[in-house]
């Protein structure tokens, strides 16, 4: 862009000298306080207008980067990821392409620990559950302080139903389904996505609150726990809406209840275990995490992307077809508050039900 200015001559130009000549007079009357405190609140609004935008004019990526996704392909993680994936791609939002790459291993021990060792790397961000607080609480061997990782943004809060197959008449609501499982006893086969992984604990919240026992059988993500539902080589699940929805419409599987405090949109006429006397409310963080170390430029440069992508039209109408709480964003420090009051929370939840009761053991 040109941009012309048109200089002052003659008695214009005398009239401008003396014009300076008076500020400069009146600056140096002026104290030293008073101009250090003009340089900085000029200093602070220009950070505040710009930092923004400055962060990204440093830095940009350079190569690709890694979305790892600490759970199984076909689950609600990975699903998330790889839309996610699709609108950075469709809407131009990176000039370097996000590469999923699935670590499940150890309920999600495996992705945490391969994060922790690419410290100092910009070019690897984590999509999490709430296995980023559980796994190193109950797997305390493998080393992980997941306060030390880089909070980008919480792009959700995700949900959890009871479902057992269509065929199953005799269930149609929690009343029947508990008197079923207190029936069959350890041959009741629930199916989740691996030992304190979310399911697992939401499974022992219900075993200590209905008192009953059932046998916990893993797989290695929430999609292939739905497909054995389906199959019926288990008898249910606590799956997340996106894990569970194509069956359900299909009419392959049915919800009873919901974890909620109050009914989803997309589940209307499920209730909640609140309304039927029984408060058992479980809810999975989803949320973009880089490794310790990250730059600032790069955290930010994330947090500006991630943010676009959640206020886009179409991140939100799939978290209200999907049964996922979309309406408040939470990035960089306010994450990193976020991180350590659920970690707290989850300590004390897995005390009040007993690790063995997760694990097994």
């Amino acid at each position: 862009m040109n941009i012309a200015i048109n200089k002052p001559t003659g008695a214009k130009l005398q009239a401008a000298k003396a014009t300076v000549a008076a500020t400069v007079a009146a600056m140096a009357a002026n104290t030293v306080s008073t101009v250090k405190t003009a340089v900085v609140a000029a200093a602070a609004a220009a950070l505040a207008v710009g930092f923004s935008t400055a962060a990204q004019a440093q830095w940009s990526p350079k190569k690709p980067i890694e979305l790892i996704i600490m759970a199984g392909t076909g689950g609600g993680a990975d699903q998330i990821a790889r839309l996610l994936q699709g609108l950075i791609e469709q809407k131009d939002l990176s000039p370097r392409p996000f590469i999923p790459i699935n670590k499940p291993g150890g309920s999600g021990a495996e992705a945490l620990r391969y994060l922790q060792g690419k410290k100092g790397d910009d070019h690897v961000v984590l999509v999490t559950l709430n296995s980023f607080y559980t796994t190193p609480i109950i797997q305390r061997g493998i080393g992980v302080d997941v306060r030390r990782f880089t909070p980008i943004g919480r792009m959700a809060l995700d949900n959890f139903l009871l479902w057992v197959h269509t065929d199953q008449a005799g269930i149609t609501d929690l009343d029947s389904y508990v008197a079923a499982v207190k029936s069959a006893g350890r041959n009741w086969k629930v199916g989740g996505t691996g030992i304190g992984q979310e399911d697992s604990i939401l499974t022992a919240m219900m075993e200590s609150h209905f008192d009953y026992e059932v046998t916990y059988i893993p797989f290695p993500g929430g999609g292939t726990v739905a497909k054995n539902l389906v199959g019926k080589h288990i008898d249910s699940t606590v799956n997340n809406p996106a894990e569970q929805n194509e069956f359900y419409r299909a009419g392959n599987t049915k919800p009873l209840v919901q974890f909620t405090a109050n009914r989803l949109p997309a589940y209307p006429d499920i209730p909640t275990a609140k309304e039927l006397g029984h408060d058992i409310q479980y809810y999975m963080q989803r949320s973009i995490n880089g490794p310790p170390g990250m730059s600032k430029a790069a955290q930010q440069w994330y947090i500006n992307l991630f943010e676009t992508l959640f206020n886009s039209a179409e991140w939100q109408q799939f978290c209200t077809d999907d049964g996922l709480a979309c309406d408040t964003w939470l990035a960089g420090d306010a994450l990193g508050a976020y991180h350590r009051t659920e970690i707290a929370k989850h300590r004390d939840l897995i005390e009040s039900v007993g690790a063995t009761a997760i694990t097994g053991e």
